[in-house]
């Protein structure tokens, strides 16, 4: 017989750790402008969607992808499906990639997260702008992809931290 016990609950919870937040960065539109940092905008659910699809797609569903996406667009005021849309854009990028390469590397990810996030950024602006006619400022997307690029190689080495203390929580248990 199975035993039940508080580690069994925790190693549950903490698998569920990337839904968590995605969930929780899609309904806490951050904003840096209260510390005066005007242009420091970073896009974490493309850095999360595109590090657990690559790399544990288990993790997350493409049903709680989708929708976390209808969610940040009515927190955001997008038309409704657009992020949805945009975050299951980020998942085929990550599953490409995940079967087309060899050798796993995080230089590789890095620069395809690059690619991704330029591909699907201007698909998005582009169907805003043509469809809806909402006014962009560039500038302050340009900041944000840029950021977005930067921060993913930190990010994924905490993700991969996290990913190691998930594993040997359930090897112990």
């Amino acid at each position: 017989m199975s035993r039940f016990g508080k580690g069994k609950i925790l190693n549950k919870l903490l698998e569920l750790g990337p839904i968590f937040l995605l969930y929780i960065s899609v309904l806490n539109e951050f904003d840096f402008n209260y510390l005066q940092l005007t242009y420091f905008s970073f896009n974490f659910p493309f850095i999360l969607i595109f590090y657990w699809s690559l790399k544990k797609p288990e993790h997350l569903g493409y049903g709680l992808i989708f929708f976390a996406g209808v969610i940040n667009d009515v927190v955001i005021g997008f038309p409704i499906g657009m992020s949805s849309f945009t975050y299951l854009l980020i998942c085929g990028f990550a599953a490409y990639l995940k079967n087309i390469t060899l050798r796993p590397s995080i230089l590789k990810d890095w620069l395809f997260f690059l690619f991704s996030v330029l591909a699907v950024s201007s698909l998005s602006y582009s169907a805003l702008v043509l469809f809806f006619q909402f006014k962009l400022n560039y500038l302050d997307i340009i900041i944000n992809i840029i950021f977005t690029f930067f921060l993913y190689v930190i990010i994924a080495n905490i993700f991969e931290f996290y990913q190691k203390l998930i594993s040997n929580r359930d090897k112990n248990d």
